[in-house]
């Protein structure tokens, strides 16, 4: 065999050999695929006895986490930059301490959290669920929202395994909590390494007219082509509340749309990008009545393509989280915490409302 035939095998079999190995990746994958119900029922804990009264003032906070690893040093490949995790645990868990620290300073009634992980290479394998739910002085519930064994990308610093999730932190009492799965965009094999997202739905009784609050955790599509996800999932959430709101329940759906609510599309101009355009919210879903609250007054995003140095001139922001309330909630006040993203790539927002 000549020499030039050599070499040509030998690449050949090279090549045989990596399709075989990544064919037999994608087949282990495939059988480790989470596949959520549409609903499954979410254990809250521990069990509590207080029930919110009408016309009083309750307050949320909600807040894209961002796994407690894209502060403020951070940036991320998926965004334009070149960052997959931080270059050490110890700047998750210092992270995952300021958090908890605000919100052991403001003390909500009750919280929101994204992007919040379990166990996950990503945030070094800490328990962010654990930590937070034990420093919660009332329940918590929590829904996956991604769990993958192994995400090959990208190709210089695999992610890894993932499983995260949103949470519900609570003062009152609950009847039921709820995942209620979301329309995906994606089809097999992308499929199996993204995000099944979700709704996570608590139901809180109420004192005096036998109705309940029922609160809605979201977060929606980021990265969808086109936005078809993000469409496709706010139908859904408009079905659902509005269902509720006409059985006489009260309606506090809040997290990250990563869309913008159209009355606040152009107070930070969207640049189009290849890498992330929030879409915006169509609320003609919902009807009259329905009431779109967020704070225009300061951002609660912040692009990811670098790191972030406290120069305001030189980022993309966003307004991509916020409420959606039924006409049955009164709308007192809705305020961003500006923390200047030193923790996460988010600002949390806080609403206080009241049940008419």
């Amino acid at each position: 065999m000549s020499k030039p035939i050599a070499i040509i095998f030998v690449v050949l079999g090279i090549v045989f050999f990596l399709l075989i190995l990544a064919g037999t990746g994608l087949l282990w994958l495939s059988s480790k695929e989470y596949k959520p119900a549409d609903r499954e029922s979410v254990v809250v804990s521990p069990s509590l006895s207080l029930k919110p009264a009408r016309f009083k003032p309750i307050e949320l906070i909600i807040w894209n986490i961002g796994y407690a690893s894209l502060g403020a040093e951070e940036d991320f490949f998926m965004d334009g930059g070149i960052g997959v995790r931080p270059i050490e645990a110890g700047i998750v868990e210092a992270n995952v301490r300021a958090i908890q620290a605000f919100f052991a300073s403001v003390t909500p009634d009750i919280v929101f959290m994204q992007e919040i992980d379990v166990n996950s290479k990503r945030s070094y394998g800490i328990n962010q669920v654990e930590y937070f739910s034990k420093a919660w002085k009332g329940s918590s519930a929590f829904a996956l929202n991604f769990k993958c064994p192994f995400v090959p990308v990208p190709f210089f610093d695999f992610i890894g395994k993932v499983e995260s999730g949103i949470l519900i932190l609570n003062s009152f009492e609950t009847s039921s909590a709820e995942r209620i799965s979301l329309p995906s965009p994606f089809s097999w094999p992308e499929r199996i390494a993204q995000l099944k997202r979700c709704l996570l739905v608590q139901r809180i009784p109420i004192q005096e007219n036998g109705a309940e609050l029922v609160l809605v955790n979201l977060h929606l599509e980021a990265y969808d082509s086109g936005g078809a996800g993000r469409i496709a999932q706010t139908r859904v959430l408009a079905e659902f509340l509005k269902a509720e709101y006409e059985k006489g329940n009260y309606c506090v759906a809040g997290g990250d749309f990563n869309q913008v609510f159209p009355a606040f599309k152009d107070v930070f101009p969207i640049q189009q990008n290849e890498f992330f355009t929030p879409g915006i919210v169509d609320d003609s879903l919902f009807g009259e009545g329905w009431i779109f609250a967020t704070d225009p007054s300061s951002p609660s995003c912040r692009s990811l393509d670098k790191p972030y140095d406290g120069n305001r001139e030189n980022f993309q922001f966003y307004i991509i989280d916020g409420f959606i309330l039924s006409p049955n909630v009164e709308l007192i006040s809705v305020k961003t915490q500006d923390l200047d993203f030193k923790n996460s790539d988010h600002n949390p927002v806080k609403l206080t409302f009241s049940l008419k």
